[in-house]
Formats: structure tokens, sequence, C-alpha cells
């Protein structure tokens, strides 16, 4: 993993394009039949960059409030709050306090293997 120092001792953890797991920003894992259920907890002043999504889902912002940026548009979230992801959405999430996301991805074959669920679910950046 590298780590780009930017002004005021911010820093960007980056993995050359790959997904980074830190433990900063926990991110949890759950099944249900032909579902998979991420759990991500961001903390205040945090920011993530998200893959770019094959298909379309469901994320759930159940806590905090939060500012994504995707394509050319910014929005402010505030939980409780929901959208519909279209394909092909890249985001850029900033926490502007502690914020609860959970994405809702389908699964019609119940794998439970995170790295092979992530290269059906997502293109990577440098894809």
């Amino acid at each position: 993993m590298n780590i780009i120092e930017l002004n005021k001792g911010i820093q960007i953890k980056h993995n050359n394009g790959d997904i980074v797991n830190v433990e900063e920003i926990p991110i949890t894992h759950e099944f249900a039949d032909q579902i998979y259920i991420r759990k991500m907890v961001m903390q205040k002043g945090q920011a993530v960059a998200g893959a770019k999504h094959k298909h379309k889902h469901v994320w759930f912002l159940i806590k905090g409030k939060v500012t994504i940026k995707e394509n050319n548009e910014v929005v402010d979230h505030i939980a409780p709050c929901y959208t519909i992801s279209k394909p092909g959405a890249k985001r850029i999430i900033y926490a502007h306090e502690e914020s609860v996301f959970i994405n809702i991805h389908k699964n019609p074959d119940n794998i439970k293997n995170i790295k092979e669920l992530e290269k059906q679910i997502v293109e990577l950046w440098h894809s």
C-alpha cells in the first residue's frame, strides 16, 4: 500500500488502483440468499474513492452525513437515505461525521469469496 501526503497533514492511501482495505475504514461482509451486503464505516474527515460498479445496485446511508461526487455531480446525503446506483458509477465520498454505508449487491451464485465477488461487482479505476 502506498501513501500520498497532501497539505495540512492529509494522507491518501492507495494500492495502485486496486481495492484498499484499511483498519481506519472497516468493511464487513454479510450474505443472504443471492445477496451480498457490504458495510463500510467512515469517521469524520475520511474520504474514499470507490471502484466503478458494473451493475445497478442499492446503497443505504444509515448513519451520518456525507458529500458524494459521482461523475460531475456533487450531492450531500444525510442519513437515513438510500440511492439506486447505476452501472458505471464512480464515487468519491467525504464523511462530515461518522457515517455508515450499506451496499446491497446481487450474488446469484451465493459466492462468499470476497475477491471473487469484487471481480464480478466492480472494475478497478486502472482497468
